[in-house]
């Protein structure tokens, strides 16, 4: 539990890779996240797509929705899950379309504000809708890392990610991590995106560090645990053990990759 005066640190994440890849990222940061002492709530706020909850098993719990339709409890929205960290649910099947009504939305909102009471550090698996939103207003104030890979595509979807989400809300700042690619590689993605970014659209990235492609994080998955636990010397458990460390940290990171200058960012890993 938090300590009295405390404030919960929200990352709101956007993909720009497969669902599949992403649900696996955001269960092992907040397993290393966990495993280094933090209090940790992944949610999932996915309302068009398969969310991370829907992608793990026991992870059916009642939703946000239903609670703030006083359907269900507060305290039944969490579920404690075997590798360390609590998950809940934003909405399920029909139940997301009343997310679209102003009045349920204002109900949400006030529900997720307790909820994140909860925990320390909140991940929020999201995506932004048809008009370029989050489906809960809250989820903007959280700091928004975008999940991109080394692949053309995935970096062109990022770029616009980016650029859809500061033409609806106004420049602001975004987080980028970059996973399945080498050190060299996720220097090079920071750094044409960062540059990009402050040149075109007058926006400050900042790195969240790398996830090299490793096969233990789908051996990890298949044994239903998380790959730190699992395979603690693994190339990929060093990476989450490292990105835990840039979570959790009182402030968010500077626009930095261990130190290597590029002039209006810095790349490295």
């Amino acid at each position: 539990m938090l300590a009295a005066g405390s404030r919960s640190r929200i990352f709101t994440f956007l993909s720009a890779i497969p669902a599949e890849e992403k649900g696996a990222t955001l269960v092992n940061l907040a397993a290393s996240l966990s495993q280094a002492g933090s209090d940790v709530l992944l949610l999932d706020a996915c309302t068009a797509s398969r969310g991370v909850a829907s992608r793990l098993e026991g992870a059916d719990g009642a939703t946000l929705q239903q609670v703030a339709a006083q359907e269900r409890a507060l305290d039944e929205v969490i579920k404690p899950m075997p590798q360390g960290f609590g998950i809940a649910t934003l909405a399920r099947g029909e139940q997301r379309s009343a997310i679209r009504e102003p009045k349920q939305v204002q109900r949400m909102g006030k529900v997720f504000d307790m909820l994140v009471k909860q925990a320390d550090i909140v991940i929020v698996d999201a995506e932004l809708g048809n008009d370029d939103l989050f489906p809960l207003p809250a989820l903007a104030d959280g700091e928004v890392v975008v999940q991109v890979s080394n692949s053309p595509e995935s970096i062109t979807t990022a770029y616009s990610l980016i650029k859809r989400l500061n033409n609806q809300l106004g420049r602001r700042p975004c987080g980028v991590l970059v996973t399945g690619a080498s050190e060299q590689e996720a220097q090079l993605v920071y750094q044409n995106m960062a540059q990009a970014a402050s040149r075109y659209l007058a926006v400050k990235l900042s790195s969240m560090g790398s996830v090299p492609a490793d096969e233990h994080l789908t051996r990890a998955a298949r044994l239903g645990r998380a790959v730190v636990d699992a395979f603690p010397l693994a190339g990929a458990s060093v990476a989450f053990r490292r990105l835990a460390g840039n979570f959790a940290v009182s402030e968010p990171p500077a626009a930095e990759f261990h130190g290597i200058s590029t002039g209006d960012a810095t790349v490295g890993i």
